[in-house]
């Protein structure tokens, strides 16, 4: 099922009391770019995206997640161990990159992705690197896809595994014809700690300490 991200965005931006023109210039987009994407007219790239939650403080698990999902009608439905293909939540970002939320309700630590880049896609639109503060591994099930990794080049081919500190300067491209589909773990550096988070009984003072007692209770 697709997921829609501009709403979430722009609720934690009002919440912050940041105006849509500051928060664009920060991240190095322009201010009609990211208003496209809070009223859902387009999605952002995955070095936007990255830019947006860190710039925000906010966590890719909040991003790209629902507080509730509707099983689809037939078949065995998803539960809180197994995840069912059909109720991964899908994020169709710009230029043919996508991912797809893999089961994660055992850990708030990790983010599970099924990534697809198409051919011709990157993570960036206009060749910027993109950094965040956390750990990166994966393993690229088929096609071929380029990771650029502060000065250095690697080819991925399908079976390669990677894994990096992301608060170096990286960007993936597929230069290939052919789709490059892998798995990516994206381990939070913040969220291996609760200091500094509001304990679930408390009472949150705006929207991104709710975001942070829901990432704490989490099942």
């Amino acid at each position: 099922m697709a997921i829609d991200i501009g709403p979430q965005l722009r609720t934690v931006r009002m919440a912050q009391g940041k105006s849509l023109r500051s928060v664009a210039a920060a991240v190095g987009v322009s201010p009609s770019l990211l208003s496209q994407v809070e009223n859902s007219k387009t999605s952002p790239s995955v070095s936007t995206l990255y830019a947006l939650a860190s710039y925000l403080g906010v966590s890719l698990d909040l991003l790209t997640s629902k507080l509730s999902q509707t099983p689809t009608e037939g078949g065995a439905v998803s539960d809180s161990v197994v995840q069912r293909r059909r109720d991964n939540l899908k994020l169709e970002m710009q230029n043919g990159v996508i991912w797809e939320r893999l089961a994660d309700k055992a850990s708030n630590l990790v983010d599970p992705l099924l990534v697809t880049y198409e051919p011709g896609a990157g993570s960036s639109l206009d060749g910027r690197v993109m950094t965040h503060n956390a750990d990166e591994f994966g393993f690229l099930i088929e096609g071929s896809l380029t990771l650029s990794l502060d000065d250095e080049i690697y080819e991925l081919q399908a079976g390669d595994s990677f894994s990096f500190d992301a608060n170096r300067r990286h960007r993936y491209m597929n230069n290939s014809l052919n789709a490059a589909r892998g798995i990516w773990f994206v381990v939070s550096h913040d969220r291996g700690s609760s200091e500094g988070a509001p304990h679930a009984g408390s009472k949150p003072e705006s929207a991104v300490e709710v975001l942070k007692i829901m990432n704490q209770t989490k099942n």
